[in-house]
């Protein structure tokens, strides 16, 4: 299912467009709104464990280990 959402600060992310192709290093800016599947999960850090999700848009690219903290969801 996909799911707008909306980016409240600016994230440089590596752009996945193929596992054939090497990343694309891309800024979103704040108030950037997409519409993606998320497949959330935990990473375990120094700090402590944080709420991660990948992203896989309509075009078949993909971000991975967004913090659920810069994004929200809009619909």
């Amino acid at each position: 299912m996909y799911h707008t959402i909306k980016f409240a600060s600016e994230c440089l992310v590596d752009l996945e467009m193929s596992s054939r192709q090497p990343l694309e290093r891309v800024l979103i800016r704040p108030g950037t709104g997409l519409r993606a599947q998320l497949r959330p999960y935990v990473l375990e850090t120094n700090d402590g464990p944080i709420e991660v999700a990948d992203l896989f848009f309509e075009d078949n690219t993909a971000i991975r280990s967004v913090p659920f903290a810069c994004f929200s969801f809009v619909d």
